[in-house]
């Protein structure tokens, strides 16, 4: 069972990445899934989430607009798009999921309901 987080790196201001969190031995749609951020010297912060069973998002208010979290059932992944990157949006990003409900889990942007967490993916974002 492995939850893995990539496609991080060097980007200029106003640039974009796409973020995957990859999961092995389980089945990825089945659970709720967070993305969260940490920079050096700072707490860890919520930054999207989608929820199992009715699909619902939620993003954190400073990356309304430009970041999108989605599925990839045939891939067993969720995406996050980031576009329009910024400065602040520098640190280190990682997937977590919330634990099975058979009745679909709310996703939630605090981290502590999250049991299951990948490594992290480092997003750099300076001229």
């Amino acid at each position: 069972v492995q939850l893995q987080a990539s496609g991080g790196g060097l980007v200029q201001p106003g640039g974009s990445l796409r973020l995957s969190c990859a999961a092995s031995g389980f089945t990825l749609d089945n659970y709720a899934v967070g993305w969260f951020r940490q920079a050096p010297g700072k707490e860890r912060e919520g930054v999207s989430c989608i929820s199992s069973g009715d699909g619902s998002t939620d993003n954190a208010d400073s990356v309304k607009g430009r970041f999108t979290v989605s599925r990839d059932n045939a891939n067993n992944a969720v995406y996050l798009q980031m576009n329009n990157l910024e400065p602040t949006d520098t640190a280190v990003y990682y997937c977590a999921t919330l634990p099975y409900s058979i009745f679909g889990a709310q996703c939630t942007l605090e981290a502590g309901p999250y049991n299951y967490w990948g490594q992290g993916t480092q997003v750099t974002v300076s001229s």
